[in-house]
């Protein structure tokens, strides 16, 4: 019986890291002006750092997924 509950434990508490790790690289990326106050370099620059983040968090997921 306590190993079911701690495996529910750690499902759970793996599923909060996943959202918290998910939710800084957003963050992280999602800073800068609004897209109408962009220069055409701007607007590629954070099209590009857009593209690393979704990366960063295929990367992280994989990481995750072999630590388990």
């Amino acid at each position: 019986m306590d190993r079911i509950i701690q495996m529910i434990i750690n499902a759970v508490i793996r599923q909060f890291i996943n959202k918290g790790i998910s939710a800084g690289i957003n963050h992280v990326a999602g800073r800068g002006k609004p897209v109408s106050q962009m220069t055409p370099d701007e607007r590629q620059q954070a099209q590009d750092a857009k593209q690393t983040a979704k990366r960063a968090r295929q990367a992280a997921n994989l990481a995750r997924r072999l630590g388990r």
